[in-house]
């Protein structure tokens, strides 16, 4: 287990790490404009559940196999190409900007968990961090990993917590004035269009 210095140096790096824009954070705002908060928060749970994968496969070093393989390539492409989708469906759904039109965006769970799934970047994070903090001397490896994935994890999903609820409020808000709608979806799809290429190109 770490030390009090090494939790400190953890702690802080987890807390940048949350706060810093990505995938996971950036869909979950598109989501919470779009679709207030519930859907918001649906969002944060999906990507939760995508995130805790990444985990698990940090600690079996699965990730390992990830970075040194094209299946970096394969996983970052599929995640970009996704994020497009996602994006294109929203800005030509029109029928959700009709008076009384029930919308139909799909399940803000499970595409917040394909959209963690499908970032590379996260898995090389928990592989990057985490073994720095990991003594198989003092504890069994994977379950120090997994403990500290879970405690990254827990911080980011923080982090998600208070863009789904702040944003949320202002997207239900304005869900409520017709003219808003088509804004809303055009703004939600070209961020996730956006965040798609940026994806694509990142190293």
């Amino acid at each position: 287990m770490p030390n009090s210095a090494e939790w400190l140096i953890f702690l802080g790096t987890a807390a940048i790490f949350a706060i810093t824009p990505g995938p996971g954070i950036l869909y979950v705002l598109a989501r919470s404009l779009r679709g207030g908060r519930a859907e918001g928060l649906r969002s944060v749970a999906g990507n939760g559940i995508g995130a805790s994968v990444h985990v698990v496969a940090a600690a079996l070093g699965l990730s390992a196999l990830l970075a040194t393989s094209a299946a970096f390539t394969v996983v970052k492409f599929a995640g970009a190409a996704y994020l497009v989708y996602l994006g294109v469906q929203a800005i030509f759904r029109r029928h959700d900007d009709e008076a009384g039109a029930e919308p139909k965006r799909g399940n803000p769970l499970v595409q917040g968990m394909w959209t963690e799934l499908l970032n590379p970047k996260t898995a090389l994070y928990f592989m990057a961090l985490l073994p720095h903090f990991v003594h198989p001397e003092q504890a069994p490896a994977p379950l120090v990993f997994i403990l500290l994935g879970l405690i990254a994890l827990a911080m980011a999903m923080a982090a998600d917590l208070v863009v789904a609820l702040s944003a949320g409020t202002l997207g239900k808000r304005l869900l409520d004035h017709p003219r808003w709608r088509v804004r809303q979806r055009v703004a939600g799809g070209a961020t996730m269009i956006g965040l798609g290429a940026f994806v694509a190109v990142a190293d």
